[in-house]
């Protein structure tokens, strides 16, 4: 008799194991690294390698010496959370605290609630929240592109080399209320496309990120639905605020193209794990993380809302599951 397993997701078929899924991933991210590297030079390698050396090794340790179960650290989702993390710091952050946020990721953000397929919360992201609170001058000091890259020991050089993110001197300019000020100072949309602004490693340059997202939709390991809604939804809301003053705020492009958005809605937002299974489970996710994105960016003090909302619909996700489900094929009938 054949056993009928139900297990929690991801739930693949045929061809696409855990490990065809992850590595597909990681071959996705290869255009943003060469961007970074560009950019960013050696410690954009130094950042990336310690991320994915630290979630790989605390996974193995955790699973090997604490959990005593199947090792599986080396089937590329531990590889995903560290670069995923990597990407989402600056490229002068020290090593150490690189190594301290994979701790975090991997035991706190993946294990503590079991491992892959159990995790409420993108580990990536649950790690890179608690290095902004732990370390917030690092996590917040961004090396300019181009000037600072190829210097190694980037600290020696810090004060000449660093500059805001554009979405820092947004609301720096908005702080201070001078606003049109600010808006003089933001760098072209197109430099935001290619990459040449300041930022985190592997989310400045929203044409390698798409790039990236391309190929995941081709090879089917995502659908277009969760970014291109997200996306959508940050667009059409700061389009109307844009459009209702557009002295007071920026074009909506600015948003889509500045910050981690991009890197958000194509590697983050579609882990399976921790977005819905239904179609238009994922409608309300999307729609939900881009209300909280807009509301923190331009109602907040933070100047960048993606991670947390990405978080906090992570957390809605059981109920989103819950009450909205894909329609039953067949229904009962009654003979009586």
């Amino acid at each position: 008799m054949n056993k009928y397993v139900v297990s929690l997701s991801p739930h693949e078929k045929g061809k696409y194991t855990v490990e065809h899924v992850m590595w597909g991933v990681v071959i996705a991210l290869i255009p943003a690294f060469v961007s970074s590297v560009i950019n960013f030079g050696y410690r954009a390698v130094a950042v990336v390698a310690v991320a994915v050396v630290s979630c790989v090794l605390v996974e193995f340790l955790i699973q090997k010496f604490l959990m005593r179960c199947e090792v599986t650290a080396f089937d590329g989702s531990a590889a995903v959370t560290g670069v995923l993390l990597a990407f989402n710091l600056p490229s002068s952050i020290p090593f150490w605290q690189v190594a301290v946020g994979s701790i975090v990721a991997i035991s706190v953000g993946k294990m503590a609630f079991g491992g892959l397929g159990k995790n409420p919360f993108n580990p990536a992201l649950v790690g890179r929240g608690f290095m902004l609170m732990s370390f917030p001058v690092d996590m917040t000091t961004w090396p300019v592109p181009g000037k600072s890259a190829w210097v190694w020991n980037i600290a020696e050089k810090m004060d000449a080399l660093t500059g805001a993110t554009p979405l820092g001197i947004l609301k720096e300019g908005v702080t201070r209320g001078d606003h049109i000020s600010a808006l003089s100072e933001l760098p072209e949309l197109w430099d935001l496309f290619i990459g040449t602004v300041g930022g985190s490693l592997g989310e400045t340059s929203a044409l390698a990120i798409i790039i990236g997202g391309i190929y995941l939709i081709y090879r089917k390991i995502i659908t277009w639905h969760i970014p291109v809604i997200y996306l959508g939804t940050i667009f059409v809301l700061t389009g109307v605020m844009w459009l209702l003053n557009d002295t007071a705020n920026i074009n909506p492009l600015f948003h889509i193209l500045s910050g981690g958005v991009m890197l958000g809605a194509f590697f983050m937002m579609t882990d399976m794990v921790t977005s819905p299974m239904s179609l238009w489970g994922q409608v309300v996710f999307a729609v939900g993380a881009g209300i909280i994105c807009v509301a923190i960016r331009l109602l907040g003090a933070y100047p960048e809302g993606c991670m947390f909302s990405i978080l906090i619909m992570n957390a809605f996700v059981p109920l989103i599951d819950k009450y909205i489900k894909p329609k039953k094929f067949g229904t009962e009938v009654n003979y009586g």
